[in-house]
C-alpha cells in the first residue's frame, strides 16, 4: 500500500478537519496521499488534483462524508480496480458504514492489507435519440425516469432482451442495482435485495395499473424503455445526482456495467445491522 486517496464532502468543516488529520497520520506511516481540491484548503503548501484523477493514482480511496459523496466517487472509480472506504461522519450509512471512531483502526489494517471488500455491480445507461447515442453513464444505485410536478402521467414502452414487457403508465420508472434497492426503489414498493447479489430491479413509480408491480430480472438482462408520451417535463436522474432532460421517443437502454465497485466493509458492523439501524427493519411498532 503506497498511496491513499482522500475525498471529502464539499463545504463540510468536519470532513475537512478529519481529512487533514488523516493525511498527517498517513504521512507519519510513510504513505503518500492524494486528495481533492477541497482538502488542499486545510493543508498549506499542498498540491491537490482534480477529483477525476484520484482513482488513477490511489491504491485505496477514503471517502469522508455520506452515501452521496461515495456515489459520486464510485462513478469516477468505475474502470479502475480501486477499493473504496466510506467513512460516515454523521449517522450510519448504507454505503459509508465505517464510523469515525473506528477509522484509524481500520486504516491500520488496510495498510497491512488486512481487509475485506464487498463487490457491487453497476449499471450502464445510454440515451439514444434519433438513432444516435447522445449520452452514457455508469451508476451504482439507480437511474430514474420521472415526470415533472405539473406533467401528466407518462408512458414508458419497455422491453427486456428485445421482448415486449409492458407500457408503464406511471409517474416514472426506477431501474436499480441491489445496492440501490434500499433507496428510491424501496420507497416505490421495490424489494430489499442483498447488495452483493447480481440482479436488476425494475420498479414503476405510482403506476396507473395496480397490476404493474416491481420486477427482479437477471443481471444479463438488456432493458430498454422508450418515452412514448408527448409533451411534459420528463427527466432521467442518475444516482440522484446527475440530471438529463428527455424528449419524446428517446430510448434509454440499461445493461450491467463492465466494471464493479469494491467497497471495504466494516469489521464490526454487518449489512443486517445497518438495515436495523437505518430502516428499523424487523422492529415492531405499538
Amino acid at each position: 500500500m503506497r498511496t491513499i486517496g482522500i475525498v471529502i464532502k464539499r463545504n463540510n468543516t468536519k470532513a475537512l478537519e478529519v481529512g487533514v488529520s488523516l493525511s498527517s497520520w498517513l504521512g507519519k506511516q510513510g504513505i503518500k496521499t492524494v486528495f481533492s481540491q477541497e482538502l488542499s484548503r486545510g493543508i498549506p503548501g499542498s498540491q491537490a488534483m482534480e477529483l477525476a484523477e484520484i482513482p488513477r493514482h490511489a491504491d485505496v480511496i477514503v471517502v469522508l462524508g455520506g452515501d452521496g459523496t461515495l456515489l459520486s466517487v464510485a462513478r469516477l472509480v468505475n474502470s479502475y480496480d480501486v477499493p473504496i472506504l466510506g467513512v460516515n461522519l454523521g449517522s450510519l450509512g448504507f454505503l459509508t458504514a465505517i464510523t469515525l471512531d473506528e477509522l484509524y483502526t481500520v486504516m491500520a489494517d488496510i495498510l497491512e492489507n488486512r481487509f475485506q471488500v464487498s463487490e457491487r455491480m453497476m449499471l450502464a445507461a445510454r440515451v439514444h435519440r434519433q438513432g444516435k447515442t447522445i449520452s452514457s453513464y455508469a451508476v451504482l444505485n439507480d437511474l430514474v425516469i420521472n415526470k415533472g410536478a405539473l406533467a401528466r402521467i407518462i408512458e414508458l414502452e419497455t422491453t427486456i432482451d428485445q421482448g415486449y414487457l409492458t407500457t408503464f403508465k406511471a409517474d416514472g420508472l426506477i431501474i436499480s442495482t441491489p445496492t440501490g434497492s434500499t433507496g428510491y426503489s424501496l420507497s416505490a414498493g421495490g424489494p430489499i435485495v442483498y447488495p452483493t447479489l447480481d440482479s436488476i430491479i425494475v420498479s414503476p413509480i405510482c403506476p396507473h395499473m395496480l397490476t404493474n408491480r416491481p420486477l427482479l430480472v437477471p443481471p444479463e438482462a438488456q432493458i430498454e424503455t422508450i418515452l412514448a408520451s408527448e409533451g411534459g417535463d420528463v427527466s432521467l436522474t442518475l444516482d440522484g445526482q446527475i440530471g438529463f432532460t428527455l424528449q419524446q421517443y428517446d430510448r434509454i437502454s440499461v445493461t450491467r456495467a463492465e466494471h464493479t465497485i469494491k467497497l471495504i466493509i466494516s469489521p464490526t458492523t454487518t449489512y443486517f445491522e445497518v438495515l436495523r439501524t437505518k430502516l428499523k427493519w424487523g422492529e415492531r411498532y405499538a
